[in-house]
């Protein structure tokens, strides 16, 4: 019998993350399901995995580019929380056997300095209240059997969020224009693919806007401290085990993953 409750779904993939056995779409059996609904599983959700220990740190936004929206078919972007337990440094090793099916993505990060609550936060406002922006990679993953996803299936499962790996180096956005940064992606030392900072729906700055206001509409904020991954620049990889990805940003410098069983 296919779910109905918010509940029941945000145990599902409670389950789901615990036993690394992934789950068929909720649109499936519910093609009805919306944004307002996958966020209320995602809020439940959030909520067990706080009960467990986990703290969130900050938020990850996702389809922040044109060709991703066009791929799920939407037209504005998603976001999730950041979970501390997902929280990887500069060099780390991480191992395959805590995901179901990772891949990987270069991002620019920032970090608040100064709080914000929408609604009405401005792109100007955004800029004055980060602190410094740093390089970063995320790993997506999904719950969802084969990465069958619709929009409602990566907003219930906390936008396909697994783990961040963000470097040390953290610069102030002075004089910066975090559109202009450039990024080279290897693995193994060969060359995946490459992006820029305006990928990130024309400004990454604008994201955290983005962010700060569609919180702040659903009774949210973002606080001093937070981590922002502001999404992809270029197509996520698949990962495998023995790779070593490094994502080289100007100005921001490289941050490393390397993957182990």
């Amino acid at each position: 019998m296919p779910l109905t409750d918010v509940s029941g779904k945000a145990t599902a993939l409670y389950q789901a993350r615990r036993s690394r056995q992934p789950i068929e779409p909720f649109t499936d059996a519910d093609p009805d399901l919306g944004m307002a609904d996958g966020y209320a599983i995602a809020q439940h959700l959030t909520s067990l995995l706080i009960a467990d220990g986990d703290e969130v740190i900050g938020y990850k936004v996702g389809l922040t580019s044109k060709p991703m929206q066009q791929l799920i078919g939407v037209d504005q972007p998603d976001h999730g929380p950041v979970l501390k337990s997902t929280m990887y440094a500069d060099g780390d090793a991480v191992s395959l056997a805590s995901f179901i099916q990772p891949k990987i993505e270069a991002e620019i990060a920032f970090v608040l300095g100064t709080g914000l609550r929408g609604p009405g936060v401005t792109v100007i406002q955004a800029r004055q209240a980060i602190s410094g922006m740093t390089a970063a990679m995320e790993i997506v993953d999904s719950r969802i059997a084969d990465w069958r996803i619709k929009l409602a299936d990566t907003v219930a499962d906390l936008a396909s969020n697994g783990a961040v790996a963000v470097s040390s180096r953290l610069l102030p956005l002075d004089g910066l224009d975090p559109r202009l940064i450039g990024m080279a992606l290897t693995r193994n030392g060969e060359l995946v693919d490459t992006g820029a900072g305006a990928a990130a729906l024309g400004d990454p700055v604008a994201v955290v806007a983005w962010l700060a206001n569609t919180l702040g509409d659903m009774g949210g904020s973002l606080e001093p401290g937070h981590l922002i991954m502001t999404g992809a620049l270029h197509a996520a990889v698949p990962m495998r085990s023995g790779d070593v990805f490094r994502a080289e940003f100007d100005r921001l410098g490289p941050v490393t993953v390397r993957v182990v069983d």
